[in-house]
């Protein structure tokens, strides 16, 4: 509907059904720079949030303890001068406040037991291969039953890294400066290993991208929540050297 920047901008932006007032204030001066209207704009943006908001519901289901979401049902004022700061503010733009969040679970820790549990997981299965010739064929042909293990390995392999890779596109872009931050830690050694053109569409390739997509997108979303913390957009703008990513 708009130019690619612009809905490239939207989509970033409403990656996590949720949209603060830096990152509307962002998307509607970018938007007036290049020429649209912006009552038209604004109602498009309402509709695309809504759309975004209702799929998320759809897709997760609801739980009755899950506490309420910072950015829309909460106040925060800093504790050093009492100006009141948006929810995903890192720093207080009036006195330089640090803010951290010490007794949240990390999400990228959750993720990392994940990826975790996955290699276990399958390996653990393939500790019994199944053997076509059984015992019989491992006595009297050595060299079927190396091929058949080798196989195995392979065809496990091929499982986990294809499992990981759907784990991490399916990890939702947060919001806390630490969690940004400790996802592109992570990532950059992963997308060092880039494979080459012909193992694009294994395992191994499906697991790079998922990556790099994932550590693009949650630049593109550190650029937006994070523009008043200087310390963190340097790391930020780090990391997105070491990954070729543009912002």
């Amino acid at each position: 509907m708009y130019n690619e920047q612009i809905e490239k901008l939207i989509e970033m932006a409403l990656l996590d059904g949720e949209l603060t007032e830096k990152e509307r204030e962002i998307l509607i001066r970018k938007a007036t720079e290049s020429g649209i209207d912006r009552d038209e704009f604004e109602m498009v943006l309402e509709a695309r949030l809504y759309e975004r908001q209702k799929e998320n519901t759809s897709s997760q289901p609801l739980e009755p303890s899950a506490p309420k979401s910072e950015k829309f049902g909460e106040i925060r004022k800093c504790p050093a001068c009492g100006s009141i700061v948006g929810a995903v503010q890192a720093v207080c733009g009036d006195c330089g406040h640090n803010f951290t969040n010490i007794s949240a679970v990390s999400s990228v820790t959750k993720l990392h037991e994940q990826l975790l549990a996955i290699e276990s997981e399958e390996r653990n299965r393939q500790k019994a291969p199944v053997e076509k010739g059984g015992f019989f064929q491992r006595i009297t042909n050595p060299a079927a039953h190396i091929s058949a293990m080798k196989e195995a390995t392979q065809d496990v392999n091929e499982t986990i890294l294809t499992r990981k890779a759907g784990v991490i596109q399916s990890f939702p872009v947060p919001n806390s400066r630490e969690d940004m931050l400790e996802f592109l830690t992570m990532a950059v050694p992963e997308c060092k290993k880039k494979p080459n053109w012909l193992m694009m569409q294994t395992g191994t390739g499906k697991l790079y991208k998922a990556w790099h997509s994932k550590a693009e997108q949650i630049i593109m979303k550190a650029k937006f929540s994070l523009k008043e913390d200087k310390k963190a957009m340097e790391e930020i703008l780090y990391y997105a050297n070491e990954l070729n990513i543009k912002i």
